[in-house]
């Protein structure tokens, strides 16, 4: 299978690199990052530490054409041009997508398999499943989801909390106002509001917890990264069970069997 990368140069490109060049059944078909990027040029395999494979990293996005698959992580503003520049099935872990971005998304999904994903660890995927049922069972508690990231994150909240407090919402079968952070005299806390906390801190990976609170308990509901590997193995296990469907908006619950 004849995988692209975008976003090549990125500390999760370069993760997503190790694994296509190490996995027997697959092939680095192009390599691309931003115009203008310093490491334009680069050999990818030397990029990624598992030695010269004459795949220069390139700027020219028309290079991903061909690919069986494009796998992208790269920054939200440059969306729109490499979805445009896909023509196979696209996996995608770019977050803080604006409405321009949102829309790229759905016009791709249009004319060829894409899953988007805010993450791509499995157990992150389960405690989404297991977040939108708890809110179902205890939908008159209060809910909190905290995250923690690195500080060279630029996005807050993480797209994982977002899509936490989307199963949330799901569970209960209804919106709710989400307050991020507390300050002053700020009264008791309405019922049904989604508290939001984002930190930012060191080289924390990521880390999530969703607490619900009722009457005389509280339950908690986390996830912790030890590696950024791991979404990596994630996005290129996407990226095979993608390949060959129909155009459509697929989920990463569907790789690991949750739906």
């Amino acid at each position: 299978m004849r995988i692209g990368v975008h976003g090549a140069t990125g500390r999760m490109g370069r993760l997503v690199l190790r694994e296509v060049l190490s996995s027997d059944d697959l092939v680095l078909h192009a390599a691309t990052t931003r115009r203008s990027s310093t490491l334009a040029g680069a050999d990818a395999g030397e990029l990624c530490g598992v030695g010269r494979r004459e795949v220069p990293i390139l700027e020219e996005l028309e290079a991903l054409r061909g690919a069986d698959v494009v796998i992208d992580f790269s920054h939200p503003l440059h969306f729109p041009e490499v979805a445009a520049a896909v023509d196979s099935a696209l996996v995608t872990g770019t977050t803080g997508l604006d409405a321009h971005g949102e829309q790229a998304l759905r016009e791709a999904s249009a004319r060829m398999p894409v899953l988007w994903a805010t993450n791509f660890s499995t157990g992150v995927a389960i405690l989404n499943h297991l977040v939108s049922r708890a809110a179902s069972l205890v939908p008159e508690w209060d809910a909190e989801v905290v995250e923690s990231h690195h500080r060279r994150k630029v996005d807050a909240p993480s797209g994982t909390a977002r899509t936490l407090v989307d199963a949330i919402e799901h569970g209960r079968g209804e919106g709710a106002t989400h307050v991020h952070g507390r300050e002053g005299l700020v009264g008791e806390r309405p019922v049904g509001d989604i508290g939001v906390h984002a930190l930012r801190l060191g080289d924390v990976v990521g880390e999530h917890t969703v607490s619900f609170g009722g009457s005389g308990e509280v339950l908690h509901l986390g996830h912790s990264a030890i590696e950024r590997r791991v979404f990596a193995v994630g996005a290129v296990r996407a990226a095979r069970w993608l390949a060959g469907r129909a155009p459509g908006s697929y989920r990463f619950a569907q790789v690991v069997g949750l739906e």
